[in-house]
């Protein structure tokens, strides 16, 4: 399992960096991940094409980053981290490249008592399974269908729209990830929402994520919950972005259990199911649903062939809003840091149902959105060709 997941990734800015750059108590890291894509948004529902074909070089969460500690003394060090998005492609990205677009914090750190971090972060919640997805952060990754799925039918809701992606990363984070005790260590951050209230009769929102983390020799097992409160919009709320009156003091929860297990040293599997719910349409669900994916991973040498399929069921009472999503690919390692890499991927959507192939930061997304109107029932497709160095 991805060991870089523990302690939401604080762990990484106390450990020695190797194969970084490293200025008195400064690392610098990152990750440039390029594709070129060949995507096609697919058929709707009725057979309707929606002719958009085409190719494009996508930059995939690619970033840099700068990261460093001081220690205190009495086993209590200072631990801060400033991370950014790039634009390898020149194009736009998710989350901008503002400096400390990404996870950027502040906060101290104590081997014995755990870490408390303040800044912006990606949620427990959403690194409780990050390493079981082995087509993360391109345009395969699971959270085109998990973590919500930024989808909804055609028709539930308030309006078209979506819920607030459980897999996020969150501005106005308070976090706490406990020491690793035996391979366990768990994290609960608080994200305050609301800090644009005028009037003391505005309702204020908020989130809760936690998680808890099992990850010692072949197995990593973990449990997660996340909620969201919804206040009043235009105050800097957590809520969605189309919050009405109906769903002002009212919340959306999701919980999900993660197991991973390396069966031999050259094969690994990981699954991950996950029940979301809510009461956002005046008291009425509207995004709630069950949803599940299972990958595996088998080395061959250099290579690591990958496969995965995603599921999501229907949400709230609205028939035939489910998608399903296969990914194959190919991973070539050049050297430790450095891969070249092969995936297809097809969601085939329900016909009242519009996920997309997203890519959770890759700019070569493929709507399942028409011109004018929603496309219910497309089945998008995509071949990524790229490269992906660390350093």
């Amino acid at each position: 399992m991805n060991k870089k997941l523990i302690a939401l990734a604080v762990a990484a800015a106390l450990a020695p960096a190797a194969a970084m750059a490293d200025s008195g108590n400064v690392s610098i890291y990152g990750i440039l991940d390029a594709s070129i894509d060949v995507t096609d948004n697919g058929d709707t529902a009725d057979g309707t094409k929606q002719g958009i074909r085409t190719h494009k070089v996508s930059s995939n969460s690619s970033r840099i980053g700068f990261k460093g500690n001081e220690d205190l003394g009495n086993g209590l060090a200072a631990v801060w981290q400033i991370e950014t998005a790039l634009n390898v492609d020149g194009g736009a990205t998710t989350g901008g490249t503002t400096l400390g677009s990404r996870n950027t914090f502040v906060g101290l750190s104590s081997k014995t008592a755990g870490t408390v971090i303040l800044g912006r972060h990606d949620t427990p919640y959403k690194l409780a399974t990050r390493g079981l997805d082995y087509f993360t952060d391109g345009l395969a990754d699971n959270r085109n269908i998990m973590g919500g799925g930024g989808a909804t039918s055609t028709t539930a809701g308030p309006v078209a729209g979506s819920a607030l992606s459980f897999d996020g990363r969150q501005s106005d984070v308070v976090a706490y990830i406990s020491p690793t005790f035996s391979g366990f260590h768990a994290a609960v951050a608080y994200v305050a929402g609301a800090e644009l209230v005028t009037t003391s009769g505005q309702q204020k929102g908020n989130a809760w994520s936690a998680m808890g983390m099992y990850d010692n020799g072949p197995l990593m097992a973990s449990l997660a919950y996340e909620r969201h409160k919804v206040g009043d919009a235009n105050t800097g709320d957590a809520g969605p972005s189309w919050v009405g009156a109906g769903s002002v003091n009212r919340s959306e929860k999701a919980w999900k259990l993660g197991v991973g297990y390396k069966i031999i040293d050259a094969l690994q599997v990981g699954f991950a199911f996950e029940k979301t719910s809510d009461d956002l349409n005046a008291g009425t669900e509207v995004f709630g649903h069950k949803a599940w994916t299972l990958g595996g991973k088998y080395s061959m040498g250099s290579n690591d062939l990958k496969l995965a399929f995603t599921k999501a069921g229907d949400q709230g009472s609205t028939s035939d809003t489910g998608a399903k999503q296969w990914a194959l690919g190919v991973d070539h390692n050049m050297s430790k840091r450095t891969k070249v890499y092969a995936q297809y991927v097809k969601l085939n959507n329900d016909k009242n149902a519009f996920y997309g192939l997203n890519g959770a930061g890759a700019t070569g997304s493929v709507s399942a959105i028409g011109a004018s109107t929603l496309a219910g029932g497309a089945d998008p497709s995509a071949w990524s060709f790229g490269m992906r160095h660390s350093f």
